[in-house]
């Protein structure tokens, strides 16, 4: 979906479109989920922190100084997972989650070596490949979200990507 899809449907759901609505959530639940849950580690805080981003995406009062609504929501997302980590500790983190033989609770797509190799890296990094590969961010629009300078994104997504080659041929 892109921005301006997004804005005209914004625009609707904040007009009572219920409709615009469901089509929002159906076109970012899957990237958004993916994103909180490289966060947060757990599938039911992650679940509830989605939730929330919807509820409070459909009450809050549409402006059109949100010019990059897909940014605003991974934003949004991603500072409500984080606040959360803040308030609690993860019931199981990533690196845990791989190693629990068995264990579905990554159940996102993501090949469990990846999502393993995924788990091994430092959380900035994690959640700037995430940004990028999952949400389809660039890397200005993650560098708005992280409020880390351009080029530190992009320094920490090169250097995300030669560790996570480098895990996976291990």
């Amino acid at each position: 979906m892109t921005n301006n899809e997004l804005q005209f449907k914004l625009k609707k759901c904040q007009q009572g479109d219920i409709k615009a609505f469901e089509e929002i959530y159906e076109g970012m639940k899957n990237p958004l989920m993916t994103v909180i849950m490289r966060i947060i580690g757990d599938r039911q805080i992650s679940e509830d922190i989605l939730q929330e981003v919807f509820i409070k995406l459909y009450f809050s009062p549409y402006t059109k100084e949100v010019l990059k609504p897909r940014a605003y929501i991974f934003k949004m997302a991603s500072n409500m997972a984080i606040d959360t980590l803040r308030k609690q500790k993860p019931v199981v983190s990533l690196e845990e989650c791989g190693e629990i033989p068995g264990n579905n609770c990554l159940d996102n797509g993501v090949r469990p070596d990846v999502e393993k190799a995924l788990g091994k890296l430092i959380p900035d990094n994690r959640r700037i490949v995430t940004l990028h590969i999952n949400a389809g961010l660039t890397f200005r629009e993650i560098s708005n979200i992280t409020g880390m300078p351009l080029g530190t994104v992009i320094w920490k997504y090169q250097r995300a990507i030669k560790e996570l080659r480098k895990y996976l041929a291990d």
